[in-house]
């Protein structure tokens, strides 16, 4: 009889991802970059057809959404896009703020001269947006150079808590990336500018004046945008 061979110990085998994640990550996309705008209402047979998926997998996703605060099920109305509030934001931002200060002060201990030209491509890229008016690109710029000063900090724990609230920042900057834009990528050029010099205390007070300037102008966004459809 021959011996059983023995299997190499190892985890489960890697499987596709369900269509209803590739539903979801799809729907969460839309709504950070605006397709799906605040307070829309979601038709799962309309979803169904732009997304060239069955309405279950929609279905599945949407109570998902609702769940991860993306979406509103209302009772006899169906599903819309969440509108956060001035204190959801406030919340959000203001975590944002602690860890990105501390990823600022580590960028200046540990960032090369090849880290500093990098921040610099990052800086014109968001420049390039911003005259080009095109808030998409604005976004998806300010969360590169963001999330790379989150990596020149050489600090694992912000690198895995930072990304847990940048899609929903990033969905908050989108109405603003252009008008709050001219003096966000100036506060940047000046950031950036301390972190070359290695100048930690001075590169988290440039990031935290940084943040809360965010933070109060999407407040202020909030409260105009309230009193409008009041």
């Amino acid at each position: 009889m021959r011996d059983t061979p023995t299997v190499a110990a190892r985890g489960p085998i890697t499987r596709p991802a369900p269509l209803r994640q590739a539903v979801y990550e799809a729907l969460v996309e839309l709504i950070i970059n605006g397709s799906l705008k605040p307070g829309q209402h979601l038709v799962e047979a309309e979803l169904a057809e732009h997304l060239g998926v069955s309405r279950q997998p929609v279905r599945e996703a949407l109570q998902r959404l609702q769940t991860d605060g993306w979406v509103d099920l209302r009772p006899a109305q169906g599903a819309f896009v969440h509108s956060p509030t001035e204190e959801e934001a406030t919340q959000l931002l203001s975590v944002r703020a602690v860890l990105e200060t501390h990823s600022a002060r580590g960028a200046a201990l540990h960032a090369t001269e090849q880290d500093v030209a990098r921040l610099w491509e990052l800086q014109e890229a968001g420049i390039a947006a911003l005259a080009a008016d095109d808030a998409r690109g604005i976004v998806e710029a300010n969360a590169a150079l963001h999330g790379f000063i989150t990596e020149l900090s050489r600090n694992k724990v912000l690198a895995e808590l930072i990304p847990q609230v940048d899609r929903r920042v990033r969905w908050y900057y989108m109405p603003i990336a252009k008008p709050r834009g001219k003096d966000a990528w100036n506060e940047h050029a000046q950031l950036i500018e301390a972190i070359a010099e290695g100048d930690a205390d001075r590169s988290e007070e440039l990031m935290r004046c940084h943040t809360q300037h965010t933070t109060d102008f999407y407040s202020r966004q909030i409260a105009a945008a309230t009193a409008q459809r009041s």
